[in-house]
């Protein structure tokens, strides 16, 4: 590797040509290594908000923007950065990102199954609270079955969230999730009562939790509860079509109110691509059918006269509606509809 010092000559420099006046511009980059350590709370048209000094009698929230030397690589909700600059946090001033440290774990949609663009909803979560309303709107099971496949992708242990349930039962559903060994918690949406908001907090304490749900399901709402001191406008269910309008329209990192976690909440969304997934991936998000893959043969689609998967739920391993759930994601993966 080239050094530079006293003896370095105009070849170990760049200049810019055609400007005048341009300062040299050499290949070292700063290492920053007094650079604060910081936690990225939410995104707004290329601000970030992030804590430094976490944990501290210091701690606070800044305003940040991203560096230039760090060029296209993204900053999202969940990492952990170094930062620069005036970290101060008081009124008017602004640090720099100079550097994004190692990811532990990455969330990742597609806007649907055709876009090749991953998104990238949150880093370093552990865990994804799945939110879905058991009436009005009425559950999308398929939905519910694409986000179990990211998670499983991601790493992160999932956790089933049924809103409403004043208005319809669990059982029918949490019947159909019962082979994957899948935590749930059931709750009355706008009805939360103090002993309901304690027991989901066990499940989230000292864990970063990602909660995602189409519009209309109670997310933001939940999350309001679950951190009361930072309240977020919540939307009207439309009565005739169950539709909600999306009121949450970045993500945003939330600490757990006497618990050492956190919690992100993310806006609503209508679809969630899975492109960015490898096809042979996807079985590992159906772990009761995937032991009767072994009969399958070589580069089996799972919906074809030979695979296995046939036989396997005939003879009571799994049921049919798993099967046909983990066919009609990889038909959509393809293309087909969802």
């Amino acid at each position: 590797m080239r050094t530079y010092g006293k003896d370095a000559d105009e070849d170990d420099i760049r200049v810019r040509p055609g400007r005048r006046g341009s300062r040299p511009r050499t290949r070292i980059r700063p290492k920053h290594e007094d650079a604060d350590e910081g936690l990225v709370l939410t995104v707004d048209r290329g601000r970030f908000t992030c804590l430094v000094e976490e944990g501290t009698k210091r701690e606070r929230t800044l305003h940040a923007i991203k560096a230039r030397e760090l060029g296209r690589k993204g900053v999202v909700v969940g990492d952990r950065v170094a930062l620069v600059g005036d970290l101060s946090g008081e009124a008017g001033s602004l640090g720099r990102i100079v550097r994004v440290e190692e990811r532990v774990s990455v969330l990742r949609r597609t806007a649907d199954d055709d876009d090749p663009y991953e998104r990238i909803v949150v880093a370093n979560a552990d865990q994804l609270a799945i939110v879905t309303a058991l009436a009005d709107p009425e559950p999308r099971p398929r939905l519910i079955d694409r986000c179990l496949v990211a998670a499983y992708d991601a790493g992160l242990e999932p956790l089933l969230v049924l809103t409403k349930s004043d208005l319809a039962p669990a059982g029918p559903l949490l019947e159909t999730y019962a082979p994957l060994g899948v935590r749930h918690v059931v709750t009355r949406h706008d009805e939360f009562d103090e002993d309901e908001v304690e027991r989901i907090r066990g499940l989230l304490e000292g864990r970063s939790t990602v909660f995602v749900g189409h519009s209309g399901v109670g997310k933001t709402t939940l999350v309001n509860a679950l951190v009361p001191e930072r309240r977020r406008a919540t939307g009207q269910v439309n009565a005739v079509t169950g539709r909600g309008r999306h009121t949450t329209t970045s993500a945003l990192a939330l600490r757990l109110p006497d618990r050492g976690g956190w919690v992100i909440d993310t806006p609503g969304f209508r679809s969630f691509g899975l492109s960015h997934v490898d096809p042979s991936r996807v079985i590992k998000a159906f772990p009761d059918l995937e032991p009767g893959t072994e009969g399958c043969p070589r580069a089996c689609s799972h919906d074809e006269p030979d695979c296995a998967l046939d036989a396997w739920v005939a003879e009571g391993h799994a049921e049919q509606t798993r099967l046909y759930s983990l066919r009609r994601l990889l038909s959509t993966r393809e293309g087909g509809e969802d």
